[in-house]
């Protein structure tokens, strides 16, 4: 007899049950799809979630860091300084701007490390060269920290570096609902993405909630709602929602602005403001998933687990990156993930950093060497298979052809 087909194990797959297939239906039967009722329901609930004022339901996270800056405005030539290990998102946006991101090294926790954004900050107030960079420098704008995998940077140092310096603090939060920040034990959480002046949230397919494609940005300056509003949907002082309910002239507006079209379909809507009814279960999921993996892994000496800090962070659990120790194995991370995929257990990685992409070495001429840390840990990184839904014998699976693999390539 064959032997039987290995477990299959996706690196994802979205939880999505009745609420959700319900709230679509009925909003396919209300017939109002586009940016309506739903979208200013879920934007309602989600700003009440994060204990923030204003939330603005957008296409994505990148329309949310995009709209972000042009409300702060970001000027040609000005900096921004942004983690070199992050999505494209977070430095592309600058980019739109015609200004220069400024990459800053991660910490041995992956976020942003405030030490090295601090002596970034001060060579560019002293027109020291930086990696990629010469003076004379254009004005800093901003700094944007992203919140790795769900686990929240070091907010506190972050925002007295920016105070300092007099520059704004933004948040890409795309990994980190529903997580939270506390500088010790003695103090209450924040959640993340309220604590700069907007924080920025992705509702991709494989996030902590799901819209599908979606983001939000949340604040609480009405100023700066008011702008980012105004530029979602083309400039325009009125969508058509809004519209909708002035009787005598439902069929006017005005363009105000050359703005963009990032806004949330009702459709979107649903889906996501049903799965922020099941924030806090689909988290309590990820959080027993990912105790479970720590206790496999724990005696996996080739294995360094993810940063956990319970008494200052409240961890989204979006990724479970583990980090190889490639001195004591034969093999590379690449091989390991093929080997994995062969036993059906598909993995990712996040990120190769921005300043090795071609992009950014032919635009500003980075290379090896120039941020040791993230370079140090690029190599390494898997993230493993993580998903609400995850029954126990795919993550049993997952653990023990990582652990085979690891044993038979020992050096």
């Amino acid at each position: 007899m064959s032997a039987p087909p290995p477990l299959e194990v996706p690196y994802f797959q979205p939880s999505i049950g009745r609420a959700e297939i319900d709230a679509v239906v009925d909003s396919l039967e209300s017939g109002w799809l586009t940016t309506g009722p739903r979208v200013a329901a879920f934007e309602a609930s989600f700003a009440e979630a994060l204990g923030c004022r204003h939330a603005l339901a957008l296409n994505s996270c990148t329309a949310a860091l995009h709209l972000a800056l042009e409300a702060i405005g970001l000027q040609r030539g000005e900096l921004v300084l942004v983690p070199t290990l992050t999505f494209a998102a977070t430095a592309e946006v600058v980019r739109y701007f015609d200004a220069t991101p400024v990459f800053v090294d991660c910490g041995p926790d992956l976020c942003l490390d405030p030490e090295a954004a601090a002596q970034t900050l001060e060579a560019l107030a002293h027109d020291r060269p930086l990696p990629g960079l010469q003076p004379p420098y254009g004005k800093v704008r901003a700094l944007i920290a992203m919140h790795y995998g769900g686990y929240a940077c070091a907010m506190r140092p972050l925002l007295k570096l920016c105070a300092r310096h007099g520059i704004d603090l933004l948040e890409d939060a795309a990994h980190t609902f529903p997580a939270a920040y506390r500088a010790d034990a003695t103090q209450a959480w924040q959640a993340t993405g309220s604590f700069g002046r907007v924080g920025c949230f992705s509702f991709y397919a494989n996030k902590c909630i799901t819209t599908g494609e979606g983001g939000m940005a949340v604040c609480n300056d009405p100023e700066l709602d008011r702008r980012m509003r105004l530029m979602s949907l083309h400039g325009m002082d009125r969508d058509a929602w809004r519209r909708s309910a002035d009787t005598s002239r439902y069929w006017y507006y005005e363009i105000v602005a050359p703005g963009f079209k990032y806004n949330l379909t009702d459709l979107a809507a649903a889906i996501g403001h049903a799965q922020l009814r099941r924030a806090d279960q689909l988290w309590k999921l990820r959080q027993q998933l990912a105790a479970a993996y720590s206790s496999r892994l724990a005696g996996l000496e080739a294995v360094e687990l993810p940063p956990d800090d319970p008494e200052t962070r409240r961890h989204a659990w979006h990724l479970y990156p583990i980090r190889l120790r490639l001195e004591q194995l034969r093999i590379d991370r690449a091989t390991v993930i093929a080997r994995l995929r062969e036993r059906g257990v598909s993995c990712s990685v996040h990120w190769l950093p921005l300043h090795l992409q071609p992009y950014y070495r032919e635009k500003y001429g980075y290379g090896p060497g120039c941020f040791p840390q993230a370079e140090a840990a690029w190599p390494r990184l898997i993230s493993l298979p993580l998903f609400p839904d995850m029954r126990n014998e795919q993550l049993e699976h997952v653990c023990a052809c990582l652990a085979d693999i690891l044993a038979e390539t020992r050096a």
